[in-house]
């Protein structure tokens, strides 16, 4: 007579562990919506962050952003061969990933426009009034790195243009540091560690009680910028890619954009600055100005 062999019953241990398993997972993903990832320049962060949440809530989809200097972010993209959207601070740097193939441009759109002006702490304690001020002695003068951060370009091509080489290597002088991103030269001078910046207009509603814009006059101000976005060639999703390039490309994304104080369109911003000029382009940094 064969003896029936049963197979031992699960612990309650055993059980709870399995369940925890299986939520586990499921909060991993596994039984989740897809997640994107952005990768961004700071210059879009308010409003990128509000409108990835907003997205989320929306449609079950995360998505993750990766913030920063529009160029290391570009880097970073390229070397984790990763990623389902490129948004830079401006055209510079997405005419970039167009070059090395790392977008695909025929999804390529804009976002909002920027206006750089100068940026200097809400009551501007050493009182900075033009653009000439900032060669003032023992004046502190903030610069995002124009290596990497589409913001700092356009400060030093607004330098070239205005300054002779004399009145450059004064301003140099002053020049207190570099930073890493548009988030990060905002709060320094919000911080009032630094008595100025070449800023985005946009600064000052990032830091209402903290920042205040002084414009700069129009002949100062060679170009606007603007925020472009286009799908990464690294996508594995690309349907969903452009789901939230749509919705940030859409009435809903450039309300809240405009609720942040960007500019809806190019003609909005060129009527705040009060002057026509170029949108978008690219410009060389020269080497003088960057990092050893």
């Amino acid at each position: 007579m064969q003896t029936a062999i049963r197979s031992p019953r699960p612990s309650r241990a055993a059980a709870r562990l399995s369940i925890g398993l299986v939520l586990c997972l499921m909060g991993t993903g596994l039984a989740a919506q897809p997640r994107l990832q952005v990768f961004a320049g700071a210059a879009a962060k308010p409003a990128l962050e509000e409108l990835a949440r907003l997205y989320e809530r929306r449609t079950g989809t995360g998505v993750a952003l990766v913030l920063g200097g529009s160029g290391p972010v570009l880097t970073q993209m390229r070397l984790a061969r990763s990623g389902d959207l490129y948004l830079p601070g401006s055209s510079d740097y997405m005419a970039r990933a167009r070059r090395e193939g790392l977008v695909l441009p025929e999804t390529e759109r804009p976002v909002a426009w920027l206006v750089p002006t100068l940026t200097v702490p809400h009551d501007n304690p050493a009182r900075v009034r033009t653009l000439r001020d900032l060669l003032r002695p023992g004046l502190r003068v903030l610069l995002a790195n124009p290596e990497t951060v589409c913001l700092g370009a356009y400060a030093v091509e607004i330098f070239e243009h205005a300054f002779t080489p004399d009145e450059r290597a004064v301003l140099r002088r002053n020049l207190v540091n570099y930073t890493d991103s548009c988030e990060r030269t905002a709060a320094v001078v919000a911080m009032k560690q630094a008595d100025v910046t070449v800023g985005w207009h946009v600064f000052a509603h990032w830091y209402p009680d903290r920042l205040t814009t002084v414009r700069l006059p129009p002949e100062q101000v060679l170009r606007i910028g603007y925020l472009p976005v286009a799908v990464s060639r690294f996508t594995q999703n690309r349907a969903a890619a452009e789901r939230f390039l749509d919705f940030v490309t859409g009435p809903e994304g450039r309300a809240v954009f405009a609720r942040h104080g960007y500019f809806e369109s190019p003609e909005a911003a060129l009527q705040w600055l009060g002057a026509q000029r170029p949108v978008g382009g690219e410009y060389e940094v020269p080497r003088s100005w960057l990092m050893p």
